[in-house]
């Protein structure tokens, strides 16, 4: 609920924010069996992967808490925002970075951009269905044209 009311501003401190979610604004999450945060972003957080994938692997298994992450690589100029970033990274460090902490939040990956949708785990799960479903569909095909061929 409280998202509703921020606006758009400031820096990557990303271990802020996240304590702020989960230890400030997650009220009566004994109440629930599981939880998401979603995570908008559009750059690397300004702490390094390695420590925020240690406090979000802590956090998650607390509380059944799951963290996604939506990466947008959007086509700007560093620091056109008036705000330079304390870390940088280039896109693909950037998505490495998120896919990391991601994992060890046991959420969801997403990146897209303005020439549309670069990687995204629920994609990769819909494709690996259907792949399965089609190999699954050519060997009942295979089978059934046996037992015709048999008969």
């Amino acid at each position: 609920r409280w998202v509703l009311s921020l606006q758009c501003k400031g820096s990557r401190n990303f271990m802020s924010a996240l304590r702020r979610a989960v230890e400030v604004d997650f009220k009566d999450k004994e109440k629930h069996k599981s939880q998401g945060l979603y995570l908008l972003t559009t750059g690397i957080p300004d702490q390094e992967t390695h420590t925020i994938s240690a406090y979000v692997a802590e956090v998650c298994r607390g509380f059944d808490l799951q963290l996604h992450v939506c990466l947008f690589s959007g086509v700007k100029d560093l620091g056109s925002s008036g705000v330079i970033p304390a870390r940088y990274a280039d896109p693909t460090e950037t998505a490495s970075a998120f896919k990391e902490i991601v994992q060890a939040a046991r959420g969801r990956f997403h990146w897209f951009g303005e020439a549309g949708i670069f990687e995204s785990d629920d994609i990769t799960s819909i494709v690996s269905e259907m792949e399965k479903a089609k190999n699954y569909s050519q060997k009942c095909a295979f089978l059934v044209e046996s037992l015709k061929q048999r008969s």
